[in-house]
């Protein structure tokens, strides 16, 4: 079987999904105009996906994993359960019409961008086939050299300083990933996806996640991987799709609650946490039966769950409960206002200029507003959707207008550095970026990917292309390099030609 990686999906195989799920929902007593919210968000996000040129293109991954991560998951998996898709919801037809008024304004976003996007992606072709495996191995070793300046030397990495302003960029893991999961498969004529720095990469990316108790350490290295070999359309035996989804349970039925649980107990020291580490992964069944304890518990006093029971990893793959609590808080109590843009794009201007910038945590204002955190924590950050933040700032205002602005520059932005995936590999680290900032970056997300997102694809794209080749011949030698043949020496006019051995005898 071929990964699939569609660039389009049939309107009829949207119409009848959408229908069947919205047949469904009627049954089990969700209300006929919020089912009919729902099919209509999944027909527009349908429309949406093809004009952007499906997973090929930047504009396209933002659309799927905007669609599926904050509601058509968190819906299919409330009809499994046999639940009404509009319960423990805040607002629930106030969620839903601002979830399909979002989804519309993205697709008129879709639309803006594919006419003012440059009709060749400038990152286009940067990295040539025989540079690209040394291209991998030069930036996993300065992924390698970044982390250990950082673990072992943190002074180095204060606000302004150097350290700080490519820790900004670092991207050379999962470009390593891609780089070489990409060159492996082409190589051997799609027999093999993975070389020996793609795995060391990968199982290295992944041990810094689970020991920083990190879930998306974990996975990233994973979409990595699966994203680059779907590009190529890798072939996948039964073996390999019975282990992939072998991992794929045990990282989201104890890996992603040991992130969870494990948080409440990391230690400041390098030892410390070791510990800490290792008991927890020894039992990891414990952790996982205290960490689903603990969200029951939270449960009975939040109130944005959206499953009659705590349901684990799916209770993150949906992002309607949260947010229909912050839209129906700002519909009570008034909106934020515009401020909040105009900060994130003053938030660009770099700490060396502006030495006291002030951090910007508008996710901990939100959790505030609907009473999710206690009053003297500052710090945490809890992640809305484009769509709660862009009703939260005007209303439907900011939904129809501010929102198709904001992301008609994203769009632009992206499809014009990177492109079609199959013509530059750097589309696919915007999709393992937008996996996470579509369904939970809100607007001021958007904005920050815009700028230091942006400065730091151009950046891995330049160093991947012209100085990470050569680090990685310093390791593997000049691989790939071509050595040009000299031009066969052509016959001299007049020249004598040399004695028969007869005439020497």
């Amino acid at each position: 079987m071929r990964l699939p990686f569609p660039d389009r999906i049939p309107f009829v195989a949207v119409f009848s999904f959408a229908f069947i799920l919205c047949g469904i929902q009627l049954a089990e007593g969700t209300s006929g105009i919020f089912s009919l919210c729902c099919f209509l968000f999944i027909l527009v996000a349908g429309i949406a996906f093809n004009l952007a040129g499906g997973l090929t293109r930047p504009s396209g991954s933002y659309v799927f994993f905007f669609a599926t991560l904050t509601l058509i998951v968190g819906l299919c998996w409330k009809a499994i359960l046999g639940e009404p898709a509009d319960s423990h919801l805040e607002d629930p037809m106030l969620g839903i019409s601002v979830y399909l008024g979002t989804m519309c304004s993205i697709c008129v976003a879709v639309l803006l961008s594919r006419r003012i996007a440059t009709k060749r992606a400038f990152l286009r072709n940067m990295v040539t086939e025989s540079k690209m495996q040394t291209a991998t191995v030069g930036c996993i070793v300065t992924g390698f050299l970044l982390f250990f300046i950082s673990a072992f030397f943190p002074e180095l990495g204060g606000n302004g300083s150097v350290l700080s302003a490519i820790g900004q960029v670092n991207q050379f893991f999962p470009l390593g990933i891609v780089l070489g999961t990409i060159h492996t498969i082409r190589r051997s004529g799609g027999t093999r996806s993975i070389n020996l720095p793609v795995l060391l990469a990968m199982v290295f990316s992944c041990g810094v996640g689970i020991f920083g108790f990190s879930k998306q350490g974990i996975i990233v290295p994973l979409v990595c991987w699966l994203l680059a070999a779907a590009s190529q359309r890798y072939w996948v035996s039964r073996t390999q799709i019975a282990v992939g989804l072998f991992v794929a349970f045990f990282i989201f039925h104890y890996l992603v609650p040991y992130s969870q649980y494990g948080r409440n107990y990391r230690q400041d020291t390098l030892s410390g946490n070791f510990n800490v580490v290792v008991t927890l992964l020894s039992e990891l069944g414990n952790v996982r039966e205290q960490y689903l304890q603990n969200s029951n518990d939270a449960e009975q006093t939040l109130f944005y769950g959206y499953y009659q029971t705590p349901q684990g990893f799916f209770d993150r793959l949906q992002a309607l409960s949260i947010d229909s609590a912050l839209i129906s808080n700002k519909h009570q109590t008034g909106f934020v206002g515009i401020a909040p843009i105009f900060q994130a794009f003053a938030n660009f201007v770099p700490h060396f200029i502006w030495k006291d910038k002030p951090a910007i945590n508008f996710g901990n204002r939100y959790a505030h507003d609907i009473g999710l955190l206690a009053e003297e924590d500052n710090t945490t950050g809890i992640s809305f959707s484009p769509a709660a933040e862009a009703y939260a700032l005007l209303g439907w205002t900011s939904v129809f207008f501010v929102a198709p602005i904001v992301l008609t520059m994203l769009f632009t932005v992206f499809d014009s550095l990177c492109g079609n995936v199959r013509d530059a590999p750097w589309s696919l680290i915007i999709m393992v970026i937008f996996a996470h900032l579509a369904p939970e970056g809100g607007l001021e997300g958007a904005i920050y990917t815009m700028g230091f997102i942006t400065f730091g694809i151009i950046f891995s794209a330049i160093v991947g292309a012209y100085v990470m080749p050569i680090v990685g011949s310093l390791f593997i030698g000049p691989e790939g390099i071509i050595v040009r043949r000299g031009k066969p020496v052509q016959s001299i006019p007049n020249r004598l030609r040399p004695a028969s051995q007869s005439l020497l005898r």
